[in-house]
């Protein structure tokens, strides 16, 4: 492939990436999709679709032209691996937990202000989650493409806090604002509650991780254990 063609198939899968980020949740596409799938249904379509298009921009970003801006260090790699630590547990803390604040939550309905669990220390975990992801990922890759991958979806991730917020402000009414308050009245360790629950999901995010770092080389052919090698 040439280097215009690879990055052709690169700024394509962006935007088909991006677009499918944007289109499925304006408000009358959603309602059309919802109408058909269900809410479980357009939440399990929406992620894979999401997986799918993100493994090909990945792909894509590693088959363009290599572009070097810095070369990746081990403490480069090391950061990436403490900010990863961090995702995956923000990640476990919040997967299938009532979040009515942000995207990711089930069973919303059920959110009790008085046991909110990760929720009470920041409302958008798994915008917080990719944020460190891309970020990690950016430092440690300092090729031209996934800079500009890694940087627009750090980016990506940290406006969508805000915008979601906006939306859900603006859908919730008075609700968003009584639960915010009623949220902010707990004290910070509620965000340990239920104890029992916390330390199962915490060693669930550490499993995750250790499967992913199995994984890694199969899937990206870069096996980031090498830097903690002799």
């Amino acid at each position: 492939m040439s280097d215009g063609a690879a990055w052709g198939e690169f700024a394509l899968a962006f935007g088909v990436f991006l677009g499918a980020h944007r289109l499925p949740v304006l408000p009358p596409v959603r309602g059309k999709l919802t109408a058909i799938l269900g809410k479980t249904g357009f939440t399990i379509v929406y992620s894979l679709l999401s997986l799918a298009l993100l493994a090909w921009v990945i792909e894509a970003a590693a088959d363009a032209p290599y572009i070097s801006l810095w070369e990746p260090t081990v403490p480069l790699v090391h950061t990436t691996f403490l900010l990863m630590g961090i995702a995956f547990l923000l990640f476990g803390l919040a997967i299938s937990r009532p979040n009515p604040f942000s995207f990711g939550g089930l069973r919303n309905d059920a959110f009790d202000p008085a046991r909110p669990g990760i929720v009470r220390w920041i409302r958008h975990p798994m915008l917080a989650a990719l944020a460190l992801w891309a970020i990690g990922h950016l430092i440690s890759n300092g090729d031209l493409a996934h800079v500009i991958l890694f940087g627009s979806l750090g980016l990506f991730a940290l406006l969508g806090m805000r915008l979601i917020d906006r939306r859900k402000k603006r859908t919730m009414g008075a609700e968003w604002d009584r639960l915010l308050q009623d949220l902010k009245a707990q004290s910070w360790l509620k965000g340990f509650a239920p104890f029992p629950a916390f330390l199962i999901r915490v060693i669930f995010a550490a499993g995750c991780m250790v499967f992913m770092l199995l994984l890694h080389p199969l899937l990206l052919g870069v096996d980031p254990l090498v830097y903690f090698g002799g």
